[in-house]
């Protein structure tokens, strides 16, 4: 009998653990499991790619959709978008250079579409779980997420010749009972925003 409600206590003890750690610790542990895996949403071809900024920084308008170009993390330097000495449209970093394409026309310097042979694709993805946020409060309307979860951009584009651009981006979504998942665009300041940039070779 002893051992039983032993058992029985051990169990409950460690319940209650992993409900704190999740509870308190849940966006840590999902933001982790994202580094394995993310359920893809969508992913579709690119057509057009606007540049809104002043060199460095700035963002990219793809569709309806505007990714800024601001790092999440403050130590990481943003990228610079500028034209190539044969007038392309073009992406720096890291002293690496890729050229997304010629301008559409002279009136539209920082507007581009892939040159023929170009694979460009934007893919939206999010994390496998999310956490909960059954404490969070807001004052402003009353109506607070119970639970949230990291929300996925990735551009990418190849080019005929190897070269390759990937940018990645993070933000956060939130789950209302009454609404369900919404738009994933939310911000968090040191969490969210560019979180990779890669061009190779």
């Amino acid at each position: 009998m002893r051992r039983t409600l032993l058992r029985f206590l051990i169990l409950i003890f460690v319940l209650g653990a992993m409900s704190s750690v999740w509870l308190f610790g849940g966006r840590q542990l999902s933001l982790f499991a994202d580094s394995f895996r993310t359920t893809e949403v969508s992913a579709a071809p690119i057509a057009s790619l606007v540049y809104e900024g002043s060199g460095t920084g700035g963002r990219l308008r793809i569709g309806e959709l505007a990714l800024d170009l601001t790092p999440a993390d403050a130590r990481m330097t943003p990228p610079n978008i500028g034209s190539t000495k044969d007038g392309q449209l073009a992406l720096s970093f890291a002293g690496k250079v890729f050229a997304f394409g010629p301008p559409k026309s002279e009136n539209e310097s920082f507007t581009t579409a892939p040159p023929p042979g170009d694979e460009a694709s934007l893919i939206n993805r999010h994390s496998l779980f999310g956490w909960p946020t059954f404490f969070e409060t807001n004052f402003m309307t009353g109506n607070s997420p119970s639970w949230k979860r990291h929300n996925y951009y990735e551009l990418a584009w190849k080019k005929p010749n190897g070269a390759k651009l990937k940018l990645s981006w993070r933000y956060e979504q939130f789950f209302y009972r009454q609404d369900d998942w919404t738009g994933g665009m939310m911000t968090r300041e040191g969490v969210t925003g560019l979180v990779k940039i890669a061009i190779e070779p």
